[in-house]
This record gives structure tokens, C-alpha cells and sequence, in this order.
């Protein structure tokens, strides 16, 4: 399994959507990803690239894209 399916898999899982919907998902798109939701979606993450995400990254994870542009970032090592 590629990082991107692995990414997609957390947002599909957490939110209860397909992969298609995934990647257009923005913060409270869907009653799903609320704070709580939010804060689901990060614990997943860390647990599926087994990485602790920063607070300020938390804050600005606000998109599927963004997620994407942070996890890609030299302090967490994912390519995609």
C-alpha cells in the first residue's frame, strides 16, 4: 500500500466516506470533521505513519491538500 492509499484509507475510515470524497474533503465540510472528528483524523494519522504531529501543524491541517503538504514536510518524511 502506497502512503496515498494509506492517507486516503485514515480519511475514508474516520469519516465514513469513499476515497473519491476524500480528496475534496475540507475542515467541516462534513458534520464529521468537527473538533472532535478533527482530532480523530490526526490520532489515526499519527498511528498509521507512527508520527507525533506538532500543534501548529494540527491547527493548520485544514484539508485533504493540506494534510497532504504537511505529512510531506522533512519533520514527518512521507512522500507521496
Amino acid at each position: 500500500m502506497t502512503n496515498l492509499e494509506k492517507y486516503t484509507k485514515v480519511f475514508e475510515e474516520t469519516f465514513s466516506v469513499s476515497a473519491k470524497e476524500a480528496q475534496s474533503l475540507k475542515y467541516q465540510d462534513i458534520e464529521a470533521w468537527d473538533s472532535v472528528g478533527h482530532m480523530g483524523l490526526v490520532s489515526a494519522l499519527e498511528d498509521a505513519f507512527d508520527i507525533m504531529l506538532d500543534t501548529d501543524d494540527i491547527i493548520d491541517f485544514n484539508s485533504f491538500e493540506k494534510g497532504k503538504e504537511i505529512l510531506a514536510k522533512a519533520d514527518y518524511g512521507v512522500e507521496f
